[in-house]
């Protein structure tokens, strides 16, 4: 089966995960679905448009036309389905979802807009885990800040309840550091959360879980120990983590989630404490596929093609991951702006490393 799929605001390296994946998907042998991959992103310097097989530049996703440009792609692309590439998007989409689908037959990938609204929010994340008994670090408004700093040793964590990518998280070493955290956090407009140091070094995870299409059970799981640089996984240690992988599934169940999330949290002891949500496909995603767990794949033939599918294992691999390159003419690149589509681009990728 050839399916078109569009993947948005490609420029985040969410999107180009996503991108990564279908490709890998696309190139096994025999493989159930061959994807055509067409990309939007409001900005002409972004890598993934010219290499995908077409861009487009849309709208900001603030515009009131964003929804109507996306929904003109996938009418003029013969769209199957949706894939989201940013944070800023997954409420808008998924508000947008049965409008999109009513107009142009494309499935947008998403979760519900209730989990959405749960994980995109840290405290509501907090009191979903904790009302669930689901294993978590203490977490306080500032309004209870001093009784949560008598409770709680330093260092301590202050972030935003809204972000993502470790914008703005920083670990409070005493009460003039809270102070000065919490108001770097408000100047920025966003509203802080403060939140219980769970020690130990190595010992972050992150864990892929996919949900079928009603909600009702795991089709794949797959974690990786992770240390970081500029909030995104860095080197990553693919393996088993059996009893973080069942925590992770049976927050994702709990949450009802549909499709792609992502569980992130920190070992205290044997137990995982987990700290962050991400209702979508994660950054991590290509090296989960390199692991044979292709989580895009997998949701598209479940949710598209209501194929019935569950993956029990997957490959113990080590990933180090490094900058790449990607070059277009600049002819290539006015060209671009000036039609607003790139397609069958002359983009370079050299292959010296």
């Amino acid at each position: 089966m050839k399916a078109n799929v569009l993947v948005t605001t490609a420029g985040t390296i969410v999107a180009q995960g996503i991108i990564k994946c279908l490709r890998l998907a696309s190139r096994r042998e025999d493989p159930p679905v061959t994807y055509r991959i067409v990309t939007a992103d409001m900005s002409p310097d972004t890598a993934a448009l010219y290499r995908s097989d077409a861009g487009y530049l849309v709208p900001p996703i603030s515009s009131p036309d964003y929804i109507d440009a996306i929904s003109r792609i996938c009418k003029d692309e013969g769209i199957r389905a949706i894939f989201v590439g940013a944070d800023e998007e997954l409420l808008l989409m998924a508000s947008a979802k049965e409008r999109i689908e009513n107009e142009t037959g494309a499935v947008v990938i998403t979760n519900p807009v209730k989990a959405i609204a749960t994980c995109t929010d840290k405290w509501r994340t907090f009191q979903f885990l904790k009302n669930n008994n689901l294993p978590c670090p203490d977490s306080s408004l500032c309004e209870n800040e001093e009784k949560f700093l008598l409770e709680h040793p330093f260092p301590v964590i202050v972030k935003p309840r809204e972000g993502h990518g470790s914008l703005h998280v920083y670990v409070a070493r005493s009460y003039e550091d809270v102070r000065q955290s919490v108001s770097a956090i408000q100047q920025s407009g966003w509203q802080p959360l403060i939140q219980e140091y769970v020690t130990g070094e190595n010992l972050e995870f992150t864990t892929g879980v996919t949900v079928d299409r009603e909600g009702k059970y795991v089709m794949s799981s797959i974690a990786m120990r992770r240390t970081l640089k500029s909030g995104q996984t860095y080197k990553a240690f693919i393996d088993d983590y059996k009893e973080v992988r069942k925590t992770s599934e049976e927050t994702a169940l709990k949450l009802g989630s549909r499709g792609p999330i992502n569980i992130q949290g920190r070992l205290s002891g044997d137990q995982l404490k987990i700290f962050e949500i991400n209702p979508r496909f994660s950054a991590s995603c290509p090296l989960r596929a390199v692991a044979k767990v292709n989580e895009p794949d997998i949701v598209f033939r479940n949710s598209v093609m209501q194929e019935e599918i569950k993956v029990d294992s997957y490959q113990r691999l080590v990933c180090m991951r490094y900058w790449n390159e990607v070059y277009v003419p600049y002819s290539t690149y006015e060209r671009t702006i000036n039609e607003r589509k790139v397609e069958h681009a002359d983009s370079v990728v050299s292959d010296y490393f």
